[in-house]
């Protein structure tokens, strides 16, 4: 069995751990059963969310049984840790849909017919939605000193902040410790992993597993998933990456980790990829010695984005940034092209137009790539025209439906940058 708490080590993926002494050994007597919680805010889980995700998926290679725990009931209250106020409560219909959203990300990522070592998927709302007030505070609440919950850093926080903190809060992390009860009474689950911000969660349940079954647990957390300035990664000017492509396109996820800072990247490679040790510092020296090359950001790109959209979604992505270094544009869809060239200025016209041919001149001219028809025609005959990156040879081209790269959209460029985009609507 691999030694999985020195690979976390040499990756920097250990934050906190619990029993420091006695940890590295007992994960490496035999094989254990861990889980991470996921919250279900959003019908897909952000790049935030990948690292603990990764984490398990980790164990499980190790030879360890991985426990992707989706807060169903948990996700009605919201935690509390490292929010500022408390987050807007959703509805049980749409937790249901962020859960199904969720579940088939993270079959990408782990394996639940791997035998002993399957994953499982499950839902807290499935054990506490017939668990009574009463009963919850006569078997669980009494098992919580209140001083030692006021004392959790995700608590004080909030208390002396404008915004405080509302009794649901509170109560959160009653119910995630009882998650840590619950999954080792059912699944022998002796291990909690999360992020850095969940460390008072986490020893919550441990102190609940002692309290309530006598039993010791343990708990590691790992560092957030931030920049070097301190700044959370997997935020863009758009919004979050996010996991889901229809959220955030295999080409958007691919450049986002390819215009990752030097600063960043070695850390990124370490925490979010399965290259080993000797692969990462070839990469690092690599990018010391020549960081103009980007090669740690485009193998960083290339292993996540194949990670979690497959080799289907890397080639796209590939393809798509090529267009951008004036690959020939073809068989793309409207959606493609206009995340392609979302900051490309465009210009709309009627399908008609189009039936009834337009010049190459005009067209230069209607996008706002030439200011004159004068110009269009110098730029055509001293060949810096392009249609969908084939270059224009003569003025008396006519654009028809047959020159569409996509359902509705021409890409016109002039010179090597200066792109522009003709859409056609009926």
């Amino acid at each position: 069995m691999q030694d999985i708490f020195a690979d976390l080590q040499w990756r920097g993926l250990i934050h906190q751990t619990t029993a420091d002494d006695k940890l590295p050994q007992w994960l490496a007597g035999e094989a254990r059963t861990v889980y991470a919680g996921f919250d279900p805010t959003a019908d897909s889980l952000h790049v935030g969310s990948l690292l603990p995700l990764m984490m398990l998926r980790r164990f499980q290679k190790a030879g360890h049984r991985p426990i992707a725990l989706v807060g169903g009931a948990t996700g009605m209250i919201g935690d509390p840790s490292g929010k500022s106020a408390e987050r807007n409560l959703l509805s049980e219909e749409q937790l249901a849909t962020n859960i199904v959203g969720i579940e088939g990300q993270m079959r990408k990522l782990l394996n639940f017919d791997a035998g002993k070592t399957s994953a499982l998927l499950v839902n807290n709302n499935d054990w506490m939605k017939d668990f009574s007030y009463t009963a919850f505070l006569r078997d669980v609440g009494k098992n919580f000193p209140v001083n030692v919950m006021l004392n959790k850093d995700s608590v004080k926080s909030r208390l002396g902040s404008d915004a405080g903190l509302s009794y649901t809060e509170f109560s959160y992390m009653l119910l995630q410790a009882y998650d840590f009860v619950h999954l080792n009474q059912q699944y022998q689950c002796e291990l909690q992993i999360g992020g850095s911000d969940q460390w008072g969660n986490v020893t919550a349940g441990i102190d609940l597993g002692r309290r309530m079954l006598g039993k010791q647990l343990y708990g590691i957390t790992c560092p957030l998933l931030t920049k070097s300035d301190g700044a959370k990664m997997g935020k863009t000017e758009s919004g979050a990456i996010y996991l889901s492509p229809d959220r955030t396109s295999p080409y958007e996820f691919y450049q986002y980790w390819v215009r990752v800072e030097d600063d960043d990247v070695g850390m990124c490679l370490r925490f979010l990829t399965e290259l080993t040790e000797e692969e990462i510092k070839s990469l690092d020296l690599a990018r010391a010695a020549e960081p103009g090359q980007r090669a740690s950001q485009k193998r960083l790109a290339e292993e996540v984005t194949k990670l979690i959209h497959g080799e289907a979604g890397l080639k796209s992505a590939k393809q798509a940034t090529e267009i951008l270094f004036g690959a020939e544009i073809a068989d793309l869809s409207d959606k493609e092209l206009q995340q392609i060239f979302a900051d490309v200025p465009s210009v709309t016209l009627p399908m008609d137009r189009l039936n009834g041919g337009v010049s190459i001149v005009d067209a230069l001219v209607e996008s706002g790539l030439s200011k004159s028809k004068g110009e269009a025609r110098r730029t055509v005959n001293q060949g810096g025209a392009y249609l969908n990156n084939q270059r224009v040879e003569s003025v008396e081209k006519t654009l028809s439906t047959s020159d569409l790269a996509s359902e509705t959209v021409i890409v016109l460029r002039s010179g090597k940058k200066k792109y522009s985009l003709m859409k056609f609507s009926d």
